[in-house]
């Protein structure tokens, strides 16, 4: 898991100073030492949800907060994991580099879902349960969109956006987005026209590429330290029960296409179907030496939509059927029995 730390980017500050706000200012507002403006900065979660909460409060309509910060950031400023997305080949090329590098500067997570003629991109939190502030949310959807246009040089439109909290002007955030804009919705959601997303970027630097993804790969392969089967295999024990167990589910959630994870598990020796197939029997044996769950409860737990099917699987894993081996777990590590007193 990562630490609850979040490298706040010094070009924020500048983006502010752009729009007329003061950086002390908005420090003040957060409650946040005035040495973050001068200094390398790393805060934790709940202090980044202050800065950008102070943010809002200093610009007044929250709409008009997500379209300044969205349109008026140079370039230029932007930290390595961002100017990676923007010289990337093409719109799904930089929005997948954007939802992996994501992983570097927490508390955003971004899952993308392409299917039929749309593509959705999810915003999720990390280390924490509540969502970041309105203004933080609209312009993080804000931006992905803004990096579509600015990459393509072409005016693009979502399909629609939705979002949990009320965002100010709607009327202004529809035609920034160019798109039906819904408040009071379940998640918080950018759906854009598939066919964008094969749109080449007119900023592509292959040269600038070779240079920067080595060095960020290693950043996330340092901060995660887990092989990408590791990671693989976790996402898929995690999603067993009822859970979407393709290979395209758990690329999203790992912020790469499938064909990149296809590509980076063959450097590892292995396959997706591979390690769905150790993550149920390793879960199998795991809810087997459990007394309290039934083999039927097993099978539905380990995403099987019937016992038999349960039953040939395992029989291919141990050679025996799943109550044999049950039984023979217990006659080694006999269950404890609790009282009640």
């Amino acid at each position: 898991m990562k630490s609850d730390r979040i490298k706040f980017p010094a070009g924020f500050w500048a983006g502010l100073q752009r729009l007329g706000i003061a950086p002390h200012d908005l420090a003040r507002k957060a409650c946040l030492p005035l040495t973050i403006l001068t200094e390398p900065a790393v805060v934790t979660t709940a202090q980044y949800f202050r800065i950008w909460q102070a943010y809002s409060d200093l610009v007044g309509d929250i709409a008009t907060g997500i379209i300044k910060l969205s349109t008026s950031f140079e370039t230029a400023l932007y930290p390595p994991t961002v100017l990676a997305t923007y010289h990337a080949r093409d719109y799904r090329d930089a929005l997948y580099r954007m939802a992996r590098y994501k992983q570097l500067c927490p508390p955003e997570r971004l899952r993308i879902t392409e299917e039929g003629e749309r593509c959705t991109i999810d915003l999720e939190w990390m280390h924490s349960e509540q969502p970041g502030p309105p203004v933080l949310i609209g312009t993080t959807l804000a931006f992905l969109l803004e990096l579509g246009r600015r990459g393509t040089g072409k005016r693009l439109t979502a399909q629609s956006v939705e979002f949990s909290h009320a965002m100010g002007d709607v009327t202004a955030l529809e035609a920034y987005f160019g798109c039906p804009i819904r408040n009071g919705a379940t998640d918080n959601r950018l759906t854009l026209h598939r066919r964008d997303l094969d749109r080449p970027f007119l900023s592509y630097n292959k040269e600038l590429l070779e240079i920067l993804t080595p060095v960020l790969d290693r950043s996330l392969d340092e901060q995660g330290s887990h092989s990408v089967a590791e990671k693989v295999k976790w996402i898929l024990k995690r999603s067993l029960t009822g859970g979407r167990l393709d290979i395209q589910a758990v690329a999203s959630e790992l912020g790469m296409s499938d064909r990149t994870l296809q590509r980076r598990l063959a450097d590892e020796s292995t396959t997706f179907k591979q390690l769905l197939t150790q993550a149920r029997h390793e879960q199998a044996r795991e809810y087997l030496a459990d007394p309290k769950l039934d083999i039927k409860e097993v099978a539905f737990l380990l995403g099987y939509e019937d016992q038999n099917s349960f039953y040939r699987a395992f029989r291919l894993w141990e050679g025996d059927t799943p109550s044999n081996w049950r039984s023979e777990y217990f006659r080694v590590n006999p269950p404890v029995i609790e009282f009640l007193t």
